[in-house]
């Protein structure tokens, strides 16, 4: 069933002045198969984070290690420095459009993403795209710590001397360990005081990550004498009809790494005083952060190349060749910071709230940023990261489909088949319009099956390169499996609409 006209007071919900809508009190019951106090609605007068919010949010979510070697993985599969940066910057300016329609239900109804799925995917429905979502979430979050682990591993091995050469567990130094569980602990330990705190802390983590990393560029400058030859090195692609494969696949993997965030950033647009400090926030934080930081790995490593003979693209390995203990130590607390603040905010919270939408009797969103932790160790996904193809193509190429899908469904339900109007309690109570069959929506299912059969059914890998057959798995899908996160989308939303159709016309 479907709602196409604003709701009234009848419908449990009012709204301000400024559009935004609330529960009204006892509207829905304060316990339920699909209710506790993580997934409620966030109260009107609890709605206030600025622009300023937003953007520092997207500062210190777009300033970490993997993003930095973003660049990197496309320099070495042959693009140049120029077409590595306008690659990175196209994807974030594709990426932030979803972003910006999908985080419109946040700051409007005050609900997490798992919620406003509800709507197109019916109650229990809601759960198969959370559970993707955090699926996803656990493996990035466990990359991440690796990486945050081993980078303050490396930068305390050069300090102390000594920790590469413990005693070994699981074929890796006991101290490397130590520092991934500690690592690992800090961050659960700031996430599980809340959203509040959180918040608290991308506001200043945005700006001090920001001046580490333009003071490791002016600090490989000093040493250089000027940025070095990288920039004067020719593409071995060109731009001709070599570049275009390595393009198009590499365009969807960037776009892929901030898709996650596309579908769940309501989680964060909930807390948002009005529509304008999201937009604007967003607008401001991501695409132009993502191609500064693009900018600067790419600079700070032709000044490596100019002092080493060689280019080093890992800023922790970079930061290693000091012997200067003081800038060590700043380069241990920026990169401390940097992977906390992208790692809490992107590979927690949606977990959090997934896990919390799938029993919220017994998951809050504490209990969810729990069990993220503990399924991001257990999946040890780490190998991922080991060579650009299976980084960019199969995990990012992969991930971008599924999730460009249900962008594509959330977006066809909210925008042109609701029309933004939610009928707010509904989305709460078994029976009501998002009930569906049995709280299954049967064309969302249609949809999504086949928005991520066309997306990844071709998924297909260079021999050697990969988990999948070189004639794709689905051997006449090959030629789309390069557009996965486009053609997810576009045919989810396409499809979804089409069916959909008839009862919005029926106003039911």
């Amino acid at each position: 069933m479907t709602a196409t006209v604003p709701s009234s007071p009848s419908d449990g919900q009012r709204t301000d002045e400024q559009g935004r809508v609330e529960l009204a009190p006892g509207a829905v019951p304060a316990e339920g198969r699909f209710v506790n106090d993580d997934l409620l609605p966030v109260p009107v007068e609890r709605r206030r984070w600025t622009t300023y919010n937003f953007a520092a949010l997207w500062v210190g979510m777009a300033h970490n290690i993997p993003s930095w070697l973003l660049a990197s993985g496309l320099v070495t599969l042959g693009m140049d420095w120029k077409q590595a940066v306008f690659t990175i910057a196209l994807a974030n300016v594709i990426v932030l459009f979803p972003m910006l329609l999908t985080g419109h239900a946040g700051p409007k109804y005050g609900i997490p993403f798992p919620v406003m799925a509800r709507a197109s995917f019916g109650l229990r429905g809601a759960n198969l795209p959370a559970l993707v979502r955090a699926g996803v979430a656990c493996a990035w979050f466990g990359i991440q710590t690796w990486i945050g682990g081993s980078g303050i591993f490396v930068l305390l091995g050069k300090i102390f001397g000594g920790w590469a050469g413990a005693a070994e567990i699981a074929g890796q130094p006991w101290t490397l360990w130590l520092c991934f569980v500690l690592f690992w602990a800090l961050e659960l330990a700031i996430i599980y005081r809340g959203m509040e705190t959180l918040r608290r802390f991308e506001n200043w983590a945005a700006p001090f990550v920001i001046v580490g990393a333009l003071a490791l560029l002016v600090w490989i400058s000093a040493k250089a004498g000027g940025l070095g030859p990288l920039l004067d090195q020719p593409s071995q692609l060109g731009w001709g009809e070599d570049f275009w494969p390595v393009f198009f696949p590499s365009l969807m993997g960037m776009i892929a790494f901030w898709s996650t965030l596309s579908l769940n950033i309501p989680d964060f647009t909930r807390f948002g005083a009005g529509q304008r400090a999201q937009i604007w926030g967003q607008t401001l934080g991501l695409p132009t952060t993502m191609t500064l930081f693009a900018l600067l790995s790419v600079f700070v490593t032709s000044g490596s190349q100019a002092v080493y003979g060689a280019p080093i693209w890992d800023p922790v390995l970079l930061v290693s060749k000091t012997d200067n203990v003081f800038g060590l130590l700043f380069a241990l607390v920026t990169v401390l910071i940097a992977t906390i603040s992208v790692n809490i905010a992107a590979n927690v919270v949606s977990p959090a709230y997934d896990l919390a939408n799938l029993a919220p009797k017994f998951i809050n969103f504490r209990r969810g940023a729990l069990i993220t932790g503990v399924v991001g160790v257990l999946i040890m996904p780490w190998e991922l990261t080991s060579s650009p193809e299976l980084y960019i193509f199969t995990w990012l190429g992969l991930v971008g489909g599924l999730l460009g899908t249900v962008a594509g469904i959330l977006i066809a339900d909210y925008w042109i088949i609701r029309r933004t109007h939610l009928a707010l309690a509904d989305l709460y109570r078994p029976g009501g319009r998002y009930w569906y069959t049995s709280g299954w929506n049967p064309k969302a299912l249609a949809a999504f099956l086949v928005g991520g059969v066309l997306a990844i059914g071709g998924s297909h890998s260079a021999p050697g390169k990969g988990p999948f057959p070189e004639d794709g798995l689905i051997p006449f899908l090959k030629p789309l499996a390069d557009y996965g996160w486009a053609v997810g989308l576009a045919s989810a939303l396409v499809l979804y609409t089409v069916l959909m159709l008839p009862e919005r016309s029926r106003g039911a």
